[in-house]
């Protein structure tokens, strides 16, 4: 009897290791990986050919990293699920849900720290707009999957607060963000800094005064020895000669794994990063444009790098569960009366059912 199949859909390098680490606790099925895609979003399929979204995990040097990785750890690539039918499905993002999935079972994984709602934030809950407009804000509202593991019950509740249903979220904690006590041991040379962890929001098209937010980083600093470590997806040349510039005599950094120079720092600075987890979790001194208090109610799980094995338990329960049915029922009175696409494509879908009878 052959093995039952799983694709695990990657991402930025954070979102590949998570998969990978839920992979090796998932020795018993047969493992496919693929960078993110966009299969059935036709208009993000022309956009990602002519090179327009090389900025997000669709494309760019974050797929190129996820294939370079995927080929450095001997996985087994099947480029956007193309190869094989998936008894179940790895994603960490939701914001686009590729088509050739949706037969099949399909586990949701908490990436990191989702992105603040913007101003489309309301006009994707109430009209149904591309959930992609907001980001990472909308993690989890496609109801798209059977199962939404998450960080901490403080995630939990949030993601309730904002629409998604209770009974598909398990608390599960989230790979590479739970067990930052590991980072206390080793061998990075520097102790008692300021560490200012810098984002790639100008590369992913957002606004960022960094003039701003490295004087600021300065004034925190008082005196005291200041090291950045610049996001992977960072312009380095154009990071560094701002740094040399607002702040000369400081450290930089780059491809360097930034856990070990939390555990070594006094202070934490960053904006959006996930990163501020690991300095919550070491008991630093931590700036963030979000408020403290309510990351702390939102830390991950600590349990000592349990979550991959969580979460595949989560899987064989999954799978052991009798398959998605092939055949839909829709009343049309429940079909939203607000949600103007939504209410189209369920009407569009309703009209197929009738001819197809």
């Amino acid at each position: 009897m052959s093995k039952q199949k799983i694709l695990y859909i990657c991402g930025s390098l954070n979102q590949t290791t998570q998969m990978h680490k839920i992979a090796q606790e998932l020795p018993e099925y047969d493992a496919y990986f693929t960078p993110y895609y966009a299969d059935g979003h036709e208009i993000i399929k022309f956009a990602i050919r002519f090179g327009i979204l090389n900025f997000t995990v669709l494309g760019g040097q974050a797929k190129n990293k996820t294939f370079n990785y995927i080929k450095d750890n001997n996985l087994k690539l099947d480029h956007e699920g193309k190869q094989n039918h998936y008894d179940l499905v790895f994603t960490c993002a939701d914001m686009l849900m590729p088509k050739n999935i949706r037969n099949s079972k399909i586990v949701l994984v908490q990436e990191g720290m989702t992105d603040p709602p913007n101003f489309a934030f309301n006009l994707i809950k109430k009209y149904d707009f591309p959930r992609w407009l907001s980001g990472t804000a909308t993690t989890g509202l496609s109801d798209q999957y059977d199962i939404f593991c998450v960080a901490s019950e403080g995630y939990r509740n949030k993601f309730i607060d904002e629409g998604i249903d209770e009974k598909k979220i398990d608390v599960t904690g989230i790979p590479n963000f739970d067990d930052c006590e590991k980072y206390q041991d080793n061998d990075f040379p520097y102790h008692g800094y300021v560490l200012v962890a810098t984002s790639d929001m100008r590369e992913t098209l957002k606004y960022e005064n960094r003039k701003k937010f490295i004087k600021r980083a300065v004034d925190i600093a008082y005196g005291r020895k200041l090291i950045f470590k610049l996001h992977p997806n960072e312009n380095i040349t154009r990071a560094t000669k701002e740094i040399n510039t607002y702040a000369p005599g400081s450290l930089i950094f780059h491809c360097e794994n930034i856990g070990p120079m939390i555990a070594n720092c006094d202070i934490l600075i960053t904006r959006f990063s996930t990163v501020v987890y690991i300095g919550l979790a070491l008991g630093k001194e931590v700036f963030s444009d979000f408020d403290i208090d309510e990351l702390k109610k939102l830390l991950p799980l600590q349990n000592g790098g349990k979550s991959a094995f969580s979460i595949a338990h989560v899987a064989r329960r999954l799978l052991a569960e009798p398959d998605k049915s092939n055949f839909y029922f829709m009343d049309k009175e429940l079909i939203p009366k607000h949600k103007l696409i939504q209410r189209f494509r369920a009407k569009r879908k309703l009209a197929r059912i009738k001819n197809s009878i």
